[in-house]
């Protein structure tokens, strides 16, 4: 069994027709990363917590929690968030805050500007708002630089008709690749809640081993099309099927990315692949052992995640040496998947663990 790959080899689907794209910038200022969450349903108006509609800049959204949590007077458990949003960004978002049987601060919106987070909306809702309840998020990036003026339409327009490796981005590992190394630490250990409150060393493990299934059927050219016992997942939806051997239909289906082939987030469980797919699945826990093993003992579920996105609603605009796009990806999808696709820039490149 060959090496794993490093994360800076993680390879691009557009690499094949077009080369590597030219250099390109982007995030200059905050503004010009603009992320909108889209919940896919609306608060009741009544119940016992506070829903807020935020809009962030130059935060975390766990600072944002935390300043809540603090001109609310309640620990930061009592706040909930669905999606974990940039902090060089403007970002909009909805927080909720338990205040049964008792009002807001009067002064709550002017204590949050003061750091940072504008208050747009507020509304009750019976419930906290829950982790990945969130349907999707609406991005409007503004790049910059040489790949302006190059092949960047007709790149723009193949990801548009094949959709985009759906590879976690470089954030989720941390500067450098920290969060990665800091995982394999705690892991080789044995996990603990206390090391990892928020399971982002969890999530980073997981991460990197989805990155790197998808890495292998980039390299074999079968990312976007279903192999022999493949997980099938509808486009949109967390509908899923076993695929024993592709027919036309379902190629055609696939085709018109209305469902897209899928890989494991590793945990415990039994996965659903088999033949080919699960070929892949083999592999990862050759190359990553001790992360698999890891993972288990901690306790994680088994899920799936789809290989491929689909930018919907996508826009493109450019002027001179500036574009803008506009789009909207599925919940736990990262635009700067789509960026590394269309520019090349350092920090979309994840620097080796070190």
């Amino acid at each position: 069994m060959s090496e794993p790959f490093r994360p800076d080899d993680w390879p691009r689907a557009t690499e094949a027709e077009f080369g590597s794209p030219r250099a390109g910038e982007f995030r200059a200022t905050p503004e010009d990363f603009v992320v909108e969450e889209i919940l896919g349903f609306a608060p009741e108006g009544q119940g016992e917590h506070l829903w807020l509609w935020i809009e962030k800049r130059g935060l975390t959204t766990l600072e944002a929690v935390r300043h809540l949590a603090r001109a609310c007077g309640v620990p930061v458990r009592a706040v909930g968030y669905s999606g974990m949003k940039d902090r060089i960004a403007v970002t909009r978002q909805w927080l909720s805050v338990h205040l049964p049987g008792q009002q807001a601060p009067d002064d709550l919106a002017e204590q949050l500007a003061g750091c940072g987070v504008r208050v747009l909306e507020q509304v009750r809702h019976p419930r906290k708002l829950k982790r990945g309840v969130h349907r999707a998020n609406r991005f409007s990036l503004r790049i910059s630089g040489e790949a302006t003026s190059d092949d960047l339409e007709a790149r723009w327009a193949w990801l548009c008709r094949h959709g985009v490796p759906n590879l976690f981005g470089p954030q989720r590992f941390g500067p450098g690749g920290r969060n990665l190394a800091r995982a394999r630490a705690v892991l080789a250990r044995g996990w603990r809640k206390r090391d990892d409150r928020e399971g982002m060393l969890l999530s980073a493990a997981r991460s990197y081993l989805f990155n790197e299934l998808v890495t292998m059927r980039l390299t074999d050219g079968n990312w976007q099309r279903l192999v022999p016992g493949d997980v099938a997942i509808l486009d949109g939806t967390a509908s899923q099927f076993t695929v024993e051997t592709p027919d036309a239909e379902l190629d055609a289906r696939a085709d018109r990315l209305d469902l897209h082939p899928s890989g494991v987030l590793w945990g415990v469980g039994a996965s659903l692949a088999a033949g080919e797919a699960m070929h892949y699945e083999r592999a990862i826990v050759e190359r990553n052992t001790e992360l698999c093993q890891g993972l288990e003992r901690a306790g994680v579920k088994m899920a799936r995640r789809p290989l491929r996105m689909r930018l919907d609603q996508p826009r493109l605009a450019i002027e001179e040496n500036m574009a803008r796009l506009d789009f909207r990806l599925p919940r736990g999808s990262f635009a700067t998947a789509v960026l590394r696709e269309l520019i090349e820039h350092p920090t979309l490149t994840l620097p080796a663990e070190g």
